[in-house]
């Protein structure tokens, strides 16, 4: 599995940094975001180190296919009961700020509503 030893996510999934997980697996690392834009806000990070979106290929089919399954599990897990959304950012124009793949998910009143 790649791992790029400058990434923060890539500190994050091999426990250089503190985070406060919600869920891991042998693909994915779930932790709720320091810096939250809803009450329930957590990020699916794959253990992989994938820059971007772009950058997929079929051979990532299984880890997107178990990002999206999950994100739904989580929420419930979480006791978000009313809807939830869930937003990939990929590059410069699409808002990424961290390049290692992830997968936000918000739940709770009006997570897209940021003021």
């Amino acid at each position: 599995m790649s791992h790029d030893p400058d990434c923060l996510f890539c500190k994050i999934v091999a426990g250089q940094i503190p985070s406060r997980k919600a869920y891991e697996d042998e693909l994915v690392l779930a932790f709720h975001d320091i810096h939250p834009w809803a009450p329930v806000h957590v990020l699916i990070v794959p253990k992989q180190h994938i820059a971007m979106m772009s950058e997929l290929g079929d051979e990532h089919v299984q880890l997107l296919g178990h990002m999206s399954v999950l994100a739904p599990k989580l929420m419930r897990d979480l006791g978000v009961t009313n809807g939830f959304r869930t937003v990939i950012n990929t590059g410069p124009d699409g808002g990424q700020e961290v390049y290692h793949l992830h997968m936000h998910v918000m739940g709770g009143p009006r997570p897209w509503l940021k003021g």
